[in-house]
C-alpha cells in the first residue's frame, strides 16, 4: 500500500471503506471530502518535483559512491581472477559442493542402499525446523566449531550473518530446538539416536559418524514436508549432513524442487501409506531399489520406486513409493547431482545439456496431493526454464 493511501485510510478511520464512493470525512461546512478531492494532480506533482529536486543531490550522494570510506579504501586486495578463499575465515568458506566433481557427468547416480534414517518426524516439518536460524548457542556444534576457531561466544553472531561458511550451516541443520525426532521419543530439539549404537547424538555428530562409516542416510516425514518460506539451506544443510533421501506423504512444492537441486531424492508415499500405517521405526536399514536404472532413462509414465526395509531380527518389509522427480529438467538436475553441478558443467563444456525424453508434462493431482499419471495438457518444452521447479497441487 502506498504511503498516501495509509494516510487516506487514517482518516477515515477504518479500512471499511470504498475509497471511489466514500468520503474520507467532512469539512467545516458539513460537505463530503472524498478521496479524489485531496488527490494531486499529476501536474502539482511535478511542479513539486521540479521545484524540489536538483541533479545536484545525486551527483553529491552518487558521485563517490564506488570509492567507499577510508575503511573501506584501505582493505588488501588480492590479484587475480578467482576469488582468494581464507582457509581461517570463519564468515566465508569455500563450500565442498564441487569436490571431486568430474567434468562430464556420472555414467550412473550411485544407488542408495544400507541407508539409515536419521530422522522420523511428523506432519508440517517446516524450512525454519530444518534450516539453521537465529542465535548461535554456545553448547551446541556450530558454537563449539566456533570456539575452536578463536571466536568468542559474544563475537558468534547469527546464522544468518555466517550463511556464507557451510561448516557452521551444516553444524545448525536440523538443530531447531522444538523438532522432534520420533526416533528420540519426548525429547525436543536437534538429536537423535545412533544405529545401531542407540547413542543419543546431535543431528549434525550422528550425521558426520554415519559418513565416515559410508552410511547413506533418509529422512522419514508426513505431510506438508518443508513447508513455510523457501529456505536454500534448509536443502543445502541435509545435502552436506549425507542426506540421500526424503520419504514423506506430501512436500511444499518449492522444497521438493530445491531438494532435487541439492541431488536429495524426494519419494512420496502412497495415499494409503505413512510411516505409522506401514509400521516403520526407523531403526531399519532401507534400500531403494532400481534407482540408477530409473534415473538413467526418459522420465517414465510410472513414477515409482520400491523401498525395502531390513529390521534387526531380519524380518523384510517392501513398500512401492512416488518419485516427487516431476519433470523432464528435473531428471537432469538429478541425474548431475543437482543443479549447481549441472550449471558448473555446461560452463566448463561450453554446451546446454538438453532434458531427456519427451515433453514435460504436469501431473495429475490426486487427492492425497501426489502426482498421476502424466497428462497431455499443456505441455513445456524440454530443457526450457518453465519445466523447473514444477507446481505441486496442494495437499489439503
Amino acid at each position: 500500500m502506498s504511503p498516501p493511501l495509509v494516510v487516506a485510510y487514517a482518516l477515515a478511520g477504518h479500512m471499511d471503506i470504498d475509497l471511489n464512493e466514500e468520503p474520507l470525512g467532512h469539512d467545516p461546512d458539513g460537505h463530503p471530502v472524498f478521496l479524489k478531492d485531496l488527490w494531486p494532480t499529476h501536474e502539482e506533482v511535478q511542479a513539486v518535483v521540479q521545484s524540489a529536486i536538483e541533479s545536484q543531490m545525486y551527483r553529491r550522494s552518487y558521485g563517490a559512491v564506488y570509492q567507499g570510506d577510508q575503511r573501506w579504501s584501505e582493505l588488501a586486495v588480492p590479484g587475480g581472477d578467482r576469488f582468494a578463499w581464507q582457509p581461517d575465515s570463519t564468515y566465508i568458506r569455500r563450500p565442498s559442493y564441487f569436490d571431486g566433481m568430474a567434468k562430464e557427468a556420472p555414467d550412473a547416480v550411485a544407488e542408495i542402499r544400507s541407508a539409515r534414517a536419521i530422522a522420523v518426524l511428523g506432519d508440517s516439518v517446516t524450512t525454519d525446523h530444518i534450516s539453521p536460524a537465529g542465535g548461535i548457542p554456545a553448547d551446541s556444534p556450530a558454537g563449539r566449531y566456533l570456539l575452536e576457531q578463536g571466536v568468542a561466544a559474544d563475537a558468534f553472531n547469527s546464522y544468518g550473518a555466517r550463511r556464507g561458511n557451510h561448516e557452521v550451516m551444516v553444524r545448525g541443520t536440523f538443530a531447531n530446538l522444538r523438532i522432534r525426532n520420533q526416533l528420540v521419543p519426548g525429547v525436543e530439539g536437534g538429536v537423535t539416536a545412533h544405529r545401531p549404537s542407540g547413542e543419543i547424538l546431535s543431528m549434525y555428530d550422528a550425521a558426520r559418524r554415519y559418513q565416515a562409516q559410508g552410511i547413506p542416510l533418509i529422512v522419514l516425514a508426513g505431510r506438508d514436508y518443508g513447508s513455510g518460506s523457501s529456505r536454500d539451506w534448509a536443502a543445502k544443510g541435509p545435502h552436506l549432513q549425507g542426506i540421500r533421501a526424503v520419504i514423506a506423504q506430501s512436500y511444499e512444492r518449492i522444497h521438493r524442487s530445491n531438494l532435487i537441486g541439492m541431488g536429495v531424492l524426494p519419494l512420496q508415499f502412497h495415499a494409503q501409506d505413512s510411516v505409522a500405517s506401514l509400521g516403520l521405526t526407523g531403526h531399519e536399514v532401507f534400500d531403494i531399489e532400481g534407482l540408477a536404472e530409473w534415473i538413467a532413462g526418459d522420465l517414465p509414465q510410472r513414477r515409482e520406486l520400491t523401498v525395502q526395509a531390513r529390521q534387526a531380527d531380519g524380518n523384510t518389509q517392501r513398500f512401492s513409493t512416488i518419485v516427487r522427480i516431476d519433470t523432464p529438467q528435473e531428471l537432469l538436475y538429478y541425474r548431475h547431482g543437482g543443479i549447481l553441478q549441472y550449471v558448473l558443467r555446461q560452463l566448463l563444456t561450453g554446451r546446454e545439456d538438453r532434458a531427456p525424453g519427451g515433453v514435460a508434462t504436469a501431473p495429475d493431482a490426486t487427492p492425497d496431493g501426489a502426482p498421476g499419471r502424466a497428462s497431455a495438457v499443456d505441455p513445456v518444452e524440454e530443457g526450457s526454464i518453465e519445466s523447473f521447479p514444477a507446481s505441486d497441487p496442494p495437499t489439503h
